[in-house]
């Protein structure tokens, strides 16, 4: 059976990534691309699914990991009662190959290891042809089925079942060096890597990185490790951002709520910009600006909420029937319906994160304005348009309050853009139809007996969306509205002291079952709370939803307080994105913060720096 979703730690070479057990099991891998067919499948399943285990022979066997400093070097050190072995896991970065390579040396003492090696391409449809060949001192495993090859580098397998097996012992001093190459099947394998250097270089290349981020607050190794899952999440290539590393992994055990994360969102990789550009990458981000003016060129009627990694269009979603799924949490799913919808808030994010980028960088591509006035004229001919909503609700059509603020922010950005840095454009147009958008909002979107913001006009229902209301600018995190919105917010939406998105009985979405409190809902809070004056409360919530993260500081979609397990897609952009918003947003209203608040900001500050 899979392990708990916080017992995975990630591996990436920015262009896909490997989700690595506490037990040494590398049970998620789909190369070349994140959003490749799985090579190793068990997350989704079981062994017979794929998956490449190496561990200690002692089922007695005790182990700790951590990552080699800020990397993703992944390091994991196996206590057995013979001596003590440590397991490094890493993908190289450049070199435009996909590879995996693990190196196992001894400590002390002399420790047995064994490795599995369990190769299902396809998503777990196509059992591969194997052969190995040798020297005196490795084998080499080829594996090919259709388009797929594998070639694995190491100590002698034992081929039985579709499965191959090996044994060996390594004392102190000892290394054994094993590595997986994908490699289309009709060329020749790639030759092999020097794994010391290979481990150098990349140790190198993310430290170099590491290096460059600009924060001076408290949350630190949070922060660090929050955008170091941003970057691994983003494509070296294209620029484009995946939302999460997995598709599939249910919001609730054993629902349906179930959905392919291994694509671009236009939402988040617009606030993944904006946080990028506020920590000094300002290089990356205006890289993705660039993917996303490639992505929506053309006719804006045709723009999509999300893209696959190169700016492709064509996600459809399909059931994989040959992966039972995360502990039989059915349907599996394999690209997004939700490509197709109509959500009107998306062209708001857009228009925020290039003001954003023109602010860093006022240069911007001969393209960028004018297919910026396109995409404003879409927005005044679709301005009525009924939409799916932030959530991407699968249910009726409808004028959700945070799409409209979002249609007043793109409004808002065009006149920014005209205003204070000269670009072309009818600013005295867009102003009145901000304004009118203003008005219609505080009108219909307004419940005047509950003294809140609602989920959607005519509503009584509020959504933890409405907290993003004073982030995008449209009001104060202090203004009496938004006050009694999140006052309403915590009296509909708060489960064991944490978010949930909207109230799920209402069937708004059009689904079936429940889910957990939503995380990146609670780091919203966590905003808002600071920005409004209540730093104690921020910093309280703020500690309990950074013990949340796994031993390597991951965080996935959800978690669910009953039980204290992650759940959703791992790791989760959108999570990570709002964790630093939230530390950013604590250090920004009270200098004081730190101390002010004992503990785990202050006690986690000191010991991360």
């Amino acid at each position: 059976m899979s392990l708990d979703i916080e017992d995975y730690a990630l591996i990436s070479d920015c262009h896909s990534a490997a989700l690595v057990g506490k037990d040494g099991s590398i049970d998620w891998l789909c190369l070349p691309r994140y959003d490749s067919q799985s090579l190793f499948g068990a997350l989704l399943g079981d062994v017979e699914h794929g998956r490449w285990i190496i561990s200690p022979s002692d089922t007695q066997a005790t182990s700790t990991r951590s990552y080699d400093g800020d990397t993703f070097i992944l390091v994991t050190t196996w206590t057995t009662s013979t001596g003590v072995a440590e397991v490094i896991d890493f993908m190289p970065h450049g070199g435009s190959r996909a590879d995996v390579i693990r190196i196992v040396r001894g400590i002390s003492g002399r420790v047995e290891m064994v490795e599995e090696l369990v190769i299902r391409f396809g998503y777990a449809t196509a059992v591969p042809w194997v052969r190995q060949s040798h020297d005196d001192e490795r084998s080499e495993l080829l594996a090919i089925a259709g388009p797929d090859a594998l070639v694995r580098r190491g100590p002698w397998l034992t081929a039985s079942d579709n499965r191959h097996h090996g044994t060996y012992v390594v004392s102190q001093g000892t290394q054994i060096d094993i590595s997986l190459t994908w490699y289309p099947s009709h060329r020749e394998p790639p030759k092999s890597l020097d794994h010391n250097e290979s481990l150098a270089e990349t140790r190198s290349w993310w430290c170099t990185w590491s290096k460059s981020i600009v924060h001076d607050g408290p949350y630190s190794a949070a922060v660090m490790r929050s955008l170091l899952v941003l970057r691994a999440l983003t494509n070296e290539e294209t620029g484009g951002i995946v939302a999460a590393a997995t598709t599939s992994l249910p919001e609730e055990a054993g629902g349906e709520r179930n959905w392919d994360y291994r694509y671009v969102w236009l939402r988040d990789a617009s606030l993944t910009l904006q946080v990028l550009l506020s920590h000094g990458f300002a290089a990356g981000a205006l890289n993705w600006r660039n993917w996303l003016l490639r992505a929506i060129a053309g006719d804006p009627a045709d723009v999509q909420i999300m893209y696959g990694i190169g700016g492709e269009r064509q996600l459809p979603e399909q059931v994989i029937e040959s992966l039972p799924g995360y502990r039989g949490a059915q349907p599996v799913r394999v690209g997004n319906g939700a490509a197709l919808q109509y959500q009107a808030d998306v062209i708001g994010e857009v228009m925020m994160a290039l003001h954003e980028a023109r602010v860093v960088c006022p240069h911007e591509p001969d393209c960028s304005w004018p297919l910026q006035r396109a995409l404003m004229k879409f927005v005044g001919a679709n301005a009525q348009r009924p939409d799916n909503g932030i959530w991407e609700v699968r249910g009726e059509l409808r004028h959700f309050t945070h799409s409209r603020v979002m249609i007043w922010v793109a409004l808002d950005r065009a006149i920014r853009a005209v205003r204070e840095f000269g670009l072309d454009g009818p600013v005295e147009l867009w102003e009145e139809k901000r304004e009118e958008v203003r008005a219609e909002i505080e009108t219909y979107g307004w419940n005047a007996e509950r003294g809140t913001y609602t989920q959607y006009y005519g509503s009584t229902e509020v959504d933890a969306s409405l907290l993003l209301l004073p982030q995008s600018g449209f009001c104060a995190p202090t203004d009496p509205r938004m006050l009694g919105t999140v006052a309403a917010i915590e009296s509909d939406l708060m489960s064991d002291g944490l978010l949930m998105r909207y109230r799920t009985e209402t069937e708004v979405d059009g689904l079936a079952g429940g889910e957990h409190p939503f995380l990146a809902c609670s780091f919203w809070l966590v905003e808002q709370w600071a920005g409004s004056g209540r730093v104690n409360d921020a910093v309280t919530l703020m500690d309990r939803l950074v013990s949340f993260t796994n031993d390597v500081g991951l965080l996935s979609e959800e978690y669910d307080p009953a039980t204290g397990r992650q759940m959703g897609n791992t790791p989760q952009a959108l999570s990570h994105l709002a964790l630093v918003r939230a530390a950013d947003a604590i250090a920004r209203h009270s200098s004081a913060a730190t101390e002010e608040t004992p503990s785990e900001s202050k006690r986690g500050s000191v010991a991360l720096d």
